[in-house]
């Protein structure tokens, strides 16, 4: 009898440790689970860029928007971009830049949205453009006919015409070339965030995903400075 008991209790010690290993184990794999590295996925919502380009916004996180004027999907998430900006984070600052794929192209554009800059006009300018294109189907192709509209918001047409060749946006066109040839677009909108991550409507999936991208990586680019010690 004795020799028969011990070789049950030691099975039952046996499995006893299995199932307490069995436990342990599954109880880490959840922990693991339930903690991702990241809420968002790198090379799907977004894309780190190989090479990280300079900012604009000194000790603020530069949220880029890359957008041209006669793009619909541009005039549909200015709105959204709109919204976001009422509640951005603090540590982040948003910058427009018109996209510069090839002058026939976006040049007017560009010219456009910088003109309104340099006269400190983007408000309400900047949004009204995207109004005019889209809803009121309004040809604005040329400086005289940029003047013209403008008016109707109590900007003097003449001061458009001044600026809209002058040396001060020959010098924002330029600069607007080299980022879209250095950041790489392909496409707009884009949005790129302290010139480390890009993302956009299609890596995010729709607009509202879009904002949480942004602010999960506006948050990212907080930690790197941290790190960096900037």
């Amino acid at each position: 009898m004795i020799n028969s008991r011990k070789p049950t209790n030691q099975s039952a010690l046996t499995a006893v440790f299995c199932i307490l290993s069995i436990l342990i184990l599954t109880d880490y794999a959840l922990s693991q689970s339930s903690q991702p590295e990241e809420a968002f996925i790198k090379d799907g919502h977004y894309i780190e860029l190989d090479q990280v380009q300079p900012v604009q916004t000194g000790d603020k996180i530069e949220v880029l928007e890359v957008f041209w004027y006669e793009c619909p999907h541009c005039y549909r998430l200015h709105p959204v971009i709109n919204e976001w900006l009422k509640n951005k984070p603090e540590t982040a600052e948003y910058v427009p830049m018109p996209v510069y794929f090839n002058p026939e192209r976006n040049e007017f554009s560009a010219r456009a949205f910088y003109t309104f800059e340099v006269l400190d006009k983007l408000d309400p300018l900047h949004s009204m453009m995207f109004h005019a294109i889209h809803d009121e189907r309004r040809s604005l192709r040329t400086k005289e006919n940029l003047a013209t509209w403008a008016e109707e918001f109590g900007v003097s047409g003449q001061d458009i015409i001044n600026t809209f060749d002058s040396f001060a946006i020959d010098s924002k066109i330029n600069f607007s070339k080299v980022m879209t040839r250095q950041y790489g677009i392909t496409g707009v909108p884009t949005i790129i965030i302290d010139g480390r991550y890009m993302t956009s409507v299609s890596h995010a999936g729709n607009h509202e995903n879009l904002i949480d991208v942004m602010n999960f990586l506006i948050e990212k680019a907080r930690q790197v400075r941290l790190e960096l010690g900037k």
